[in-house]
C-alpha cells in the first residue's frame, strides 16, 4: 500500500470547497451600514388614514404615530411638545369653533335674532 499522501481528487475537492467558502464570506461581509442600504427595496410603513403620516406599519397593521386602529389616539406625557403639536386647536376645528356662539343662545336654531341697535328697537 502506497501511503504517499491524499489522493489528488480529494485535494481538488478541498480546493473547490475552500473557494466556495471564500465566495460566501464575501457575500456575508455586508453589515447593516452604508453598503446594505442598496438592498432595502421593501417598504415597511405607508400612510395612515387617521393622522396622514407615513407611520402605518404594514405587517403590524398599526400606526406608530397615532396608534390607529386603536380607538384612542396615541399620546404620552413624557413628550409635552408632541402633545402640543397634535392637540385640539391646531387644526380647523370645524365643529368646535362654533360651539361658544351657539351656547350663548342656548343652542336655539331656526329663529331670527332680534335687532340690537337703538334705531331698529324704537321703530
Amino acid at each position: 500500500m502506497d501511503q504517499s499522501g491524499p489522493k489528488p481528487h480529494v485535494i481538488l475537492n478541498y480546493r473547490v470547497c475552500a473557494a466556495e467558502e471564500e465566495d460566501e464570506e464575501e457575500e456575508e461581509e455586508m453589515g447593516k451600514g452604508t453598503g446594505s442600504f442598496g438592498k432595502r427595496r421593501n417598504k415597511t410603513h405607508t400612510l395612515c388614514v387617521r393622522c396622514g403620516r407615513r407611520s402605518f406599519h404594514l405587517q403590524k397593521s398599526r400606526c406608530s404615530a397615532c396608534a390607529f386602529p386603536a380607538a384612542r389616539v396615541r399620546k404620552y406625557n413624557w413628550s409635552e411638545k408632541a402633545i402640543r403639536r397634535k392637540t385640539t386647536g391646531t387644526g380647523r376645528m370645524r365643529y368646535l369653533r362654533h360651539l361658544p356662539r351657539r351656547f350663548k343662545s342656548n343652542f336655539r336654531e331656526g329663529t331670527q335674532a332680534a335687532p340690537r341697535n337703538k334705531g331698529a328697537a324704537a321703530a
